[in-house]
């Protein structure tokens, strides 16, 4: 009861000087307070309500499924549709209040949508790194711990009256295009990371409650396709993104299908853009049929905020709004962020466009959910999680956990000599200079909250060692080198420099894509004459989400290292110094890859091929298609120790089983030599490698093992392709043995040009670390038991 602690401690000093009843009465109004912010009225079934508590919806007893017929069966028209936005009106006659459907969790819980406010008993709440930060750890079970976590603090403030249950999060589209405002908020390029993050996140949020009930619902957004915000005079609400069955089915569906399939997520939210001419919230060939229908989502899909009303004002794609209303919920569109359906649906129902039974079927989906939830089972604070409140919010086990991210995300980019780690002895004053030098907010970057507290990059450093602090320009524009020859002078008085460069939200956010990949303004100006003025090693760290193109200082003898921090969250600052002295060694690896800034002119951003097409000068996007020149390759990342790689056990050769049907025969195997994957026994088909990884330097380090596929050579293949990784912390001098299993049909198969998968038979080369191993692929027809 911090409340009632802090009062005593106030009047501690004259409590003697107080009359005896009032101190009572004052702590009895504390106490009363703070219950009160533990607990909240039902959002429906209250118990004290004796209209509704024998209502059969109301009875925990009975199966969901039934209590979702028995509520809509009691539901007027007018009622139901005014259910199906995101800002649900209130039922009073059957005890239901209104619901908010729309919060935000992306990296901790966010005030970005309606339904979380911060204030009161929850002032704040733990930031964790940006997504795409955090992605660069390459640890699953820290994704999924920090879920737990934000999941936590959700249902504390749902609890005292200041947030939801149902978070809009994560964003698990591929970050295709390095200029992509929002590629900060995602995991990253690659489909398998990005389908790994995705369900692990979920689980993590979810919860693993018996009975199929949810901790929160998450969400994956935004299906599908959808990387582009505004350039060059197209925005997302006008972009029709042309993608190839191929693309669709290897690369830009792959983290939506592992989010459904494997994180069981109870959402996913179709996008603004349309995707082969339908808008996406209108097209039940990815709604009805894929994500009901092939993935079996168990949950509801919900429109991008106004994306209904974007379909008919702005893409044209209706002749009037009740069509639009029509087609999206025949399409499989359960809610509506935005007042279009409310408005126009029931004009539809009564111009015979729609069923009232397919208002029915949209609510079931979103009612589901709710009950789920535990809202309609009565008190809240009887629940599990019932008890969760303001001490569960920013504890020192959260707020440790965002520090620990931080310090997992980093990158080291170069570290010449080496420079790093710096000395506390030998680099006793440090300038640190640049405009995100003392950055706080910035840290945190789009869809964030308050958060806990901050520590800069210079208030880290400043832990270590005295510091010499200049921003050296005025913002990340940077448009003036006024405080240029100060920013020399600090560096020549300085045992070390610390340049803190990059970018912000004025930069890269959403609906702002980059114009370049080059530093904004003079920056690079900046880094250049300090590094030249620097009477110790001058150090370059990044904060950014896109990947910025520092050839540059890559190639400058004067700058010894560079570090890239993502946007690191609350405790960026501390991280970046603990990497920086060496309390802690760098692990992270880059989730995406850094592009020279001529590669832009090759690919315009609307340009949604994946795969290189020299006939036109069309270079390819991401590490599994693009061959040409970067800056720094997908998956680089340096340590301060070293660690060697032996392969103990591994395959050399795997039999595929063929269905013996006459169909599975003629249509598959001998198709350019590749099997389809529905005529193979998939369920059981799983390679299993032993590495042993030693670390055989002398500090102790965490080390990523990246595991990619080069499969035979084809017009449908990627050259490589990510297929699993492992995180693991190893002593110096020590040994530990990894164990990684591939998935034969899903890791090993390629998407040909109709997106049909496919198993190449023929030699698929593994890179495991350093190593490379063969493996032969042939198939066999044996009779397949199920």
């Amino acid at each position: 009861m911090p409340a009632i602690q802090n009062f005593i401690k106030h009047f501690s000093f004259s409590s003697s000087l107080l009359p005896t009843t009032l101190v009572l009465l004052l702590l009895l109004s504390l106490n009363s307070h703070f219950v009160h912010v533990h607990s909240r009225s039902p959002f429906a079934c209250d118990p004290r309500n004796g209209l509704t508590r024998s209502l059969k919806f109301c009875r925990v007893s009975v199966q969901i499924h039934v209590r979702v017929r028995d509520l809509i069966g009691r539901l007027t028209l007018q009622e139901k549709i005014r259910l199906l936005v995101n800002n649900a009106a209130a039922v009073p006659r059957l005890g239901i209040q209104g619901y908010e459907w729309w919060s935000e969790a992306l990296h901790g819980v966010s005030n970005v949508g309606p339904g979380t406010k911060f204030g009161g008993a929850f002032p704040r709440a733990t930031s964790f790194p940006q997504v795409i930060t955090t992605a660069a750890s390459f640890n699953q079970s820290m994704w999924e711990e920090i879920g737990r976590v934000v999941s936590d603090e959700a249902r504390a403030m749902y609890n005292g009256g200041m947030a939801g249950l149902t978070y809009w999060s994560p964003n698990v589209n591929i970050f295709r295009d390095p200029r992509w405002g929002r590629g900060q908020e995602t995991p990253g390029e690659d489909p398998v990371l990005a389908g790994k993050y995705a369900a692990s996140y979920v689980r993590g949020l979810q919860g693993n409650a018996a009975g199929n009930r949810l901790k929160v619902a998450a969400c994956c957004k935004h299906y599908t396709a959808y990387d582009l915000d505004n350039w060059n005079g197209v925005d997302r609400y006008h972009f029709n993104a042309r993608v190839s069955k191929q693309d669709l089915e290897d690369t830009y569906d792959v983290p939506f299908k592992s989010c459904v399939v494997e994180g069981k997520v109870a959402s996913v939210m179709c996008s603004y853009n349309q995707v082969n001419g339908k808008p996406t919230c209108a097209d039940p060939d990815i709604l009805k049929n894929t994500i009901r229908g092939q993935w079996k989502l168990n949950g509801y899909i919900v429109s991008d905020c106004d994306s209904v009303g974007v379909l008919y004002d702005t893409q044209h794609y209706t002749d009037t709004p009740e069509e639009a209303a029509a087609f999206t919920i025949k399409a499989g569109l359960d809610l509506d962020c935005g007042p279009f359906l409310a408005l126009h649906t029931e004009g539809a129902v009564k111009r015979g466009l729609l069923k009232e039974e397919d208002v029915n079927l949209a609510l079931a989906n979103t009612i589901t959910v709710q009950m789920r939830l535990g809202m309609f089972d009565g008190e809240p604070s009887a629940q599990p999680f019932g008890k969760l409140g303001p001490r569960d919010v920013c504890t020192p086990a959260h707020q440790f956990l965002a520090l620990q991210a931080a310090r997992q995300g980093i990158v080291l980019l170069k570290n010449s000599r080496p420079t790093l780690p710096l000395s506390t002895r030998r680099h006793r004053t440090v300038a640190v200079i640049g405009p995100n030098s003392d950055a706080t907010i910035t840290m945190i970057g789009n869809y964030a909250g308050v958060a806990c507290g901050y520590t800069s990059p210079v208030q880290g450093i400043a832990r270590y060692v005295k510091t010499i602090h200049l921003e050296g320009c005025l913002g990340v524009a940077c448009r003036g080198n006024q405080q240029f020859r100060a920013a020399e002078a600090a560096a020549r008085q300085a045992d070390a420099t610390v340049l803190v460069m990059g970018l912000d939200q004025s930069i890269e956010a959403e609906f702002k894509d980059r114009a370049g990949l080059l530093l904004p303004g003079l920056q690079q100006e900046l880094v250049t004459r300090v590094s030249r003025a620097s009477r110790g090693p001058t150090i370059l760290v990044l904060m950014s989400g896109g990947p910025i193109d520092v050839t540059f200082a890559k190639n400058d003898p004067r700058i010894s290292a560079i570090l890239w921090v993502g946007y690191p969250g609350q405790a960026g600052g501390t991280a970046i110094a603990d990497v920086l002295f060496g309390t802690t060694n760098p692990g992270g690896k880059l989730p995406m890859t850094w592009y020279p800034q001529n590669y832009l002119a090759k690919v315009p951003m609307t340009d949604m091929g994946m795969r290189a097409n020299p006939s036109r000068g069309y270079p390819g996007r991401t590490y599994r298609f693009y061959k040409g020149n970067v800056v720094f390759p997908f998956g680089h990342g340096m340590s301060y120790t070293k660690f060697a790689h032996n392969l103990a056990i591994a395959p050399k050769e795997v039999s595929i089983p063929l269905a013996p049907s006459l169909y599975a025969i003629k249509n598959s195997s001998v198709s350019s030599n590749a099997i389809r994957v529905k005529h193979t026994n998939c369920n059981k088909l799983s390679l299993g490698f032993h590495v042993d990884v030693k670390n055989t330097g002398s500090m102790d380090g965490t080390h990523t093992l990246l595991v990619f596929s080069t499969p035979p050579a084809g017009k449908w293949s990627a050259s490589k392709q990510l297929i699993g990784f492992e995180k693991i912390h190893i002593a110096a001098g020590s040994q530990h043995s990894v164990k990684i299993n591939v998935d034969v049909c899903k890791h090993l198969s390629v998407a040909d040009q109709f997106g049909i998968r496919r198993i190449p038979m023929g030699e698929h080369n593994l890179h495991i670390g350093d190593l490379k191993h063969s493996i032969s692929l042939q198939a066999t027809l044996q009779e397949i038991r199920t």
